[in-house]
């Protein structure tokens, strides 16, 4: 039986065009991750979902390849292909690299005089979308729209690279999610903590966004490790 996710990869077959590259199917499956709809150990069947999207096995494979150097992926010999499911190990590291790129996303964001208008604007509807799903009890969303809002602070530096970094990264860390076995109880203080970062950014605060972020992520590594 086709996966319900298998299905819905369907809607995207139009977006990648007569000439898909992997690059581009790779970006949809990635974002199936940072939705949540792709879980950590779900086998990924290349007639299946090639069907879904229109493209050749070779196409497939190659984004398959392209995911897999992202660490959302593992190939098991004679096994086939499937969703990571990351350690402890994985958590710090993650947790390092964000205190880095995101901290210094604020900072450059200041420096760039980002911390206003359109780039900032992402922010605040990132944090708006998150508190709605809150209210409908839709803890699935809220956890997509924490990841829109660490995109928009690392938006802030304007960097393509910090762009790509940030949603390979923030992939990753989607598939660390779903070990928190109850997801209210787990993103409901994250949504205050990033209504105040945005606050701290939009009074033009950023030494003190810089010091809630970081307390942020001390709080969430460590619960994150201890459930993994």
């Amino acid at each position: 039986m086709t996966a319900e996710w298998v299905e819905e990869l369907g809607a995207e077959r139009a977006s990648l065009g007569r000439a898909s590259t992997a690059g581009r199917v790779a970006d949809v499956l990635r974002a199936h991750v940072t939705q949540g709809r792709l879980l950590p150990g779900t086998r990924l069947s290349e007639e299946e979902i090639g069907a879904a999207l229109g493209v050749s096995r070779n196409t497939l494979r190659e984004a398959f390849r392209l995911l897999t150097h992202e660490r959302l992926l593992t190939h098991e010999f004679n096994r086939g292909v499937f969703v990571r499911r990351l350690d402890s190990d994985d958590v710090r590291d993650l947790y390092a690299f964000r205190r880095i790129l995101e901290c210094g996303a604020i900072r450059r964001g200041a420096t760039l005089g980002r911390l206003t208008g359109e780039p900032l604007d992402d922010v605040r509807r990132a944090v708006e979308t998150g508190e709605r799903a809150a209210a409908a009890g839709d803890w699935n969303e809220v956890g997509t729209a924490n990841m829109e809002f660490h995109q928009a602070l690392g938006a802030l530096a304007d960097s393509q690279r910090v762009d790509e970094a940030m949603s390979h990264v923030l992939a990753e860390l989607r598939l660390v999610f779903h070990a928190m076995a109850a997801p209210e109880a787990f993103h409901q203080p994250y949504l205050e903590d990033n209504r105040r970062i945005f606050e701290f950014v939009a009074a033009g605060s950023h030494e003190e966004a810089v010091a809630a972020l970081l307390a942020y992520f001390d709080a969430a590594e460590a619960q994150l490790a201890a459930a993994i």
